[in-house]
């Protein structure tokens, strides 16, 4: 049993975000983090120099692994900012300067 069964918990409805262009389904109260991870997401993001993948390392806000760019601002914490019906989500280049 999983803990949302024990505790009888019912999210809201799912809503529809996007993510590089791709349509995810995400529940109230979930994370960027934890909408994309539902959806078979792991990396998001890529090194400055070497461009190897990242996501969740930390999972609290401290090691900054996870940075995605959301409605166009770059370097959000995808662990820490809830996702939000209509997000548009985007896969972070090194340090996000030349997203729009």
């Amino acid at each position: 049993m999983n803990p949302r069964e024990l505790a009888r918990a019912r999210p809201g409805a799912p809503f529809t975000v996007t993510f590089d262009g791709r349509p995810l389904e995400a529940l109230p109260g979930q994370t960027v983090a934890a909408a994309l991870w539902a959806a078979g997401v792991t990396a998001w993001r890529s090194t400055r120099e070497a461009g190897r993948p990242r996501g969740v390392f930390c999972g609290i806000g401290v090691c900054f692994d996870c940075l995605v760019t959301v409605n166009g601002l770059a370097n959000q914490r995808a662990c820490l900012l809830p996702v939000r019906p209509g997000d548009v989500i985007r896969t972070q280049e090194g340090t996000g300067r030349g997203d729009d």
